[in-house]
């Protein structure tokens, strides 16, 4: 079940009736509601992998417990690296295991037929509620947090349905006490969680959507294309994937604070960084800060010299394309964007934060220049995570900026352009907000207001292009 099908409207519009109306004064009820709706809504897919989630719930509930009840740390040792071993041992099963297979064989000249690849399906979101059920009993276990003993909220926390399967990835220490305290229904509230939806379903289905078609018709045949037209493309591409992905979790947080809940903001307008490292704290927050807390931190960050630092960095981001999938491309792409965060960290430039060109209208020259210079770089490595391998990666590149570049390019149907238009315009003016659409009713005319949701609504109806599963679905 998609947010983008009429199935889900349907699906939604009675949880909502059957969360505010019937169990408005009962947290327990209305819990138990969410994780049935949550189970329900995973199930859509394949009912068989409910298994996983519901293994993965019960294993760190019981360990979280049992980390609560010792002192002792050996055995709390055998608890963490019991909860680390079963959700790690399923995401590799899953995810992981014919990649490291084949890598296996091809290392060791391995031609054995006994060695058979697995093949099986990848559960949607496993990547997603794997790490959010892990977060749990790594802080339980450093003590930043009490073990969880109402099993009916945390297995909620673990399937939580707005952001299961493509996040926001939430920390317990956030998002599970939330399912301990009395919701009140806010209609404010409720208004901007539509409105933030709205604009995720803009940003999925006309521009996402739109962008996909082009990017497929010439990443699937890219030899047969101009360098100018594979620069489009490229360019199309991470905006398909800016938009595809930051419109899920638009969507998934809207839906959250219509049921109550404030989940974390996991896009901060990357588009409009000015340096690789300031992209890299707006693009997926949720993830590089998992990352950098359970992994970078504990692998020494960079308190253990520059030589150690370098290494942190590099394995960071390999892991984060591994996370992304079992595939040599991935991996390279996260190695490459962590060569161009050392360059612009050894070059000493200085580290950008907050909004650009706070207080005014446009930037300056200087920030116009690195604004563009942030987003080709991003661009270009992420030709890698497109294509299907490493030697057409770099074949693209090569015909990419060769002497077609300079020739006229195929463009994309008109969607595009006039998508991407509104979308820089509006998250452009809206950069200081949490969301596109965010607006104050009492500062906003309502003519003003419902001009922008019916224009929208109608764009959305008319002229979305018939789309494909949420972009990081497959991850």
């Amino acid at each position: 079940m998609s947010f983008t099908t009429l199935d889900f409207a349907v699906f939604v519009s009675v949880v909502f009736l059957l969360y505010w109306f019937l169990l408005k004064k009962n947290v327990k009820w209305q819990n138990t509601l969410i994780l049935i709706a949550s189970y329900v809504f995973y199930g859509w897919w394949d009912w068989k992998f409910l298994s996983l989630i519901i293994i993965s719930s019960l294993v760190d509930y019981l360990i979280g417990v049992g980390l609560g009840r010792t002192e002792h740390n050996l055995k709390r040792k055998i608890l963490l690296y019991s909860s680390l071993a079963t959700n790690l041992g399923i995401l590799f099963l899953f995810k992981y295991f014919d990649f490291f297979l084949d890598a296996f064989k091809v290392l060791f000249s391995i031609e054995n037929t006994q060695f058979q690849a697995i093949d099986m399906v990848l559960p949607v979101g496993i990547s997603f509620y794997t790490l959010q059920t892990l977060s749990y009993t790594i802080d339980v276990y450093n003590k930043k947090i009490k073990p969880h003993h109402d099993f009916i909220s945390f297995f909620a926390f673990v399937s939580f349905f707005p952001q299961l399967v493509a996040g926001p990835i939430e920390r317990a220490a956030n998002l599970l006490p939330q399912f301990g305290t009395e919701r009140v229904f806010s209609y404010e509230k409720a208004a901007d969680g539509m409105r933030q939806i709205l604009w995720g379903l803009f940003k999925k289905l006309f521009v996402a959507n739109h962008c996909a078609i082009f990017v497929n018709e010439v990443f699937t045949s890219f030899h047969d294309h101009q360098g100018s037209t594979l620069f489009i493309a490229a360019i199309a591409f991470t905006i398909q994937v800016y938009c595809d992905f930051s419109g899920y979790s638009d969507m998934a947080i809207g839906l959250g604070r219509i049921l109550g809940f404030n989940l974390t903001k996991n896009f901060d307008y990357p588009l409009f960084s000015r340096d690789i490292s300031e992209l890299w704290n707006k693009w997926h927050i949720t993830l590089i800060s998992w990352l950098r807390d359970y992994v970078y931190i504990p692998l020494g960050g960079g308190r253990k010299g520059k030589t150690r630092k370098v290494f942190n960095i590099l394995a960071i981001f390999a892991l984060s394309g591994l996370w992304h999938g079992a595939h040599f491309t991935f991996v390279l792409w996260g190695v490459l964007h962590g060569i161009a965060l050392l360059l612009h960290i050894l070059w000493r430039q200085r580290r950008h934060s907050g909004i650009v060109a706070e207080g005014r209208l446009l930037p300056s020259y200087v920030e116009a220049f690195q604004i563009i210079r942030t987003f080709l770089i991003f661009t270009v490595i992420n030709v890698i995570f497109r294509i299907d391998t490493v030697d057409n990666g770099l074949s693209f590149m090569m015909e990419m900026f060769s002497v077609s570049f300079f020739n006229t390019p195929y463009l994309p149907d008109a969607a595009v352009p006039v998508g991407c238009m509104i979308l820089f315009n509006v998250e452009w003016l809206q950069r200081n907000k949490n969301h596109g659409l965010e607006m104050s009713s009492q500062k906003t005319h309502f003519a003003v207001r419902w001009g922008i949701y019916f224009t929208l609504i109608l764009i959305i109806l008319f002229f979305a292009a018939p789309g494909s599963q949420f972009f990081y679905f497959q991850f």
